[in-house]
């Protein structure tokens, strides 16, 4: 069975979350035999934050016995974990789900729970412009996937070559990128929250004055003619989980809306909630939040930006989500 033609039960089941009076009405879920284990993942990353804060204020305490909230470090993890069975709901990059989905593999997208995280960071005061790259060293994390694909669709907008126009060094992980900027050994970074803000941290405990030069989601309104928005990822869930459990998914969705808004509102509480779970400090991931544009917007109501960042990052072929835009299954 392919991930278009998903069976009654599902449809009926999500169809609900269209559904005020279900979200109105909590009690009618909490009839139904609740969850045993309720397994989030996610990255090392913003949008995490605000699972592990919900996890920590039992916001799914109504459909499980007992919720959890572990961290990826690599893209390559994720897949591996998600065609194994062994995540279920997981934040994920957006191109990287609707690859996945394009490709056959059964998986929805539930919402988005970042408006973009990725930031260029220097030390160079004369570095502002996706322009200004030219001749320079720049760590990229992540070859291949999301941060790269934005980067060098950028790149090509402002009529720049990655191989011959400046010199890219790849770093494994966002870490390690900025630990290479600290270093000194490249002259800026491309980088996702909180790793950025490590860096500006660091930086200034070394002397020196680390800063977030490009807004890679400005930069990316200014080239899209549209709202600085990369809606970069969000919740996806399998379709085994979902043909299981697909009852409960108004109440986890309604549970990660009110957590966004206490994120926001008190992020040193929510950063203490989630500093076990991502393995960094609290006061760091305090500090990332304002710059991660957390948000909670369901996947249909985020469509419209979604498959404008999918056609401008994946280019004519669209070959990094396998030649098409996801068609309608895909959104939850």
């Amino acid at each position: 069975m392919t991930p278009h033609q998903p069976p009654n039960r599902r449809a009926l089941l999500l169809g609900a979350l269209a559904c005020a009076p279900v979200l109105a009405a909590p009690g009618l879920l909490r009839a139904q035999p609740r969850i045993g284990a309720l397994a989030f993942s996610g990255p090392p990353a913003g949008p995490s934050v605000t699972l592990a804060h919900a996890v920590a204020t039992d916001r799914f305490a109504d459909i499980a016995e007992a919720a959890s909230m572990s961290a990826w470090r690599t893209p390559d993890e994720l897949r591996a974990g998600l065609t194994s069975g062994n995540i279920s709901l997981s934040i994920v990059p957006v191109q990287a789900a609707a690859n996945l989905y394009n490709r056959g593999f059964p998986i929805r997208l539930a919402n988005v729970m970042t408006d973009g995280l990725l930031y260029v960071a220097t030390g160079d005061d004369t570095i502002n412009t996706i322009p200004d790259l030219k001749g320079r060293t720049i760590a990229v994390p992540f070859r291949g996937d999301t941060p790269e694909i934005l980067f060098g669709q950028l790149l090509t907008h402002h009529g720049l070559d990655a191989a011959t126009d400046m010199q890219i060094t790849y770093a494994g992980s966002p870490i390690e990128a900025m630990q290479l900027l600290l270093a000194g050994r490249v002259e800026a970074a491309l980088n996702a929250e909180p790793a950025t803000t490590a860096a500006v941290i660091q930086g200034r405990q070394a002397g020196r004055n680390i800063r977030r030069a490009i807004d890679m989601q400005a930069a990316w309104g200014e080239m899209t003619g549209a709202a600085g928005v990369l809606p970069q990822a969000g919740l996806a869930i399998t379709g085994d989980w979902l043909d299981q459990h697909g009852d409960a998914l108004p109440l986890i969705m309604a549970g990660i809306e009110t957590a966004t808004a206490e994120v926001l509102a008190d992020p040193a509480t929510a950063a203490s909630h989630a500093t076990g779970a991502l393995s960094m400090p609290a006061p760091l991931l305090a500090a990332s939040i304002p710059h991660c544009n957390l948000v909670a917007r369901t996947a249909t109501q985020a469509r419209a930006d979604i498959e404008r960042m999918l056609t401008a990052m994946t280019g004519a072929d669209m070959a990094a989500i396998n030649g098409r835009l996801p068609d309608d299954g895909f959104y939850l």
